[in-house]
């Protein structure tokens, strides 16, 4: 059998700060890429507070979930970098409250500088 790999829109998300996708769907798994806190416009949330960012990275890996036919309850793996593991608590805070009673396999990572001064990256995998 042929592998089926798809690459769907994200109108939903900014574009793609390099050539990569958002999100691959391959034979029923979902792969996001790092998703950085950047609104859908365009905006880099350098300035703002650490919630703040960490909202905007989980509301981008929600929506490139979507556009793939996948959701939060059908994540396997999330991937955390953070540029100071003293945000861990912070991230933890906000990420509980967003994916609510799902418990998929979790690594964070701290990792000194991000692209744009930002302060939090989420990647994922998932299943359709």
């Amino acid at each position: 059998m042929q592998p089926t790999v798809t690459h769907p829109a994200t109108p939903l998300l900014p574009k793609p700060g390099g050539h990569y996708s958002h999100v691959t769907v391959a034979n029923g798994f979902v792969f996001v890429s790092g998703q950085l806190p950047i609104t859908p416009a365009g905006e880099k949330l350098s300035d703002q507070p650490f919630d703040v960012q960490a909202k905007q990275v989980l509301s981008n890996l929600e929506q490139a979930l979507l556009a793939a036919g996948s959701d939060i309850d059908k994540l396997v793996q999330v991937r955390v970098y953070l540029n100071d593991l003293a945000n861990w608590t912070a991230f933890n805070d906000v990420y509980g409250q967003w994916i609510g009673e799902a418990r998929p396999s979790r690594a964070v990572v701290p990792t000194g500088p991000l692209h744009f001064g930002l302060k939090v990256e989420v990647e994922a995998t998932a299943v359709v």
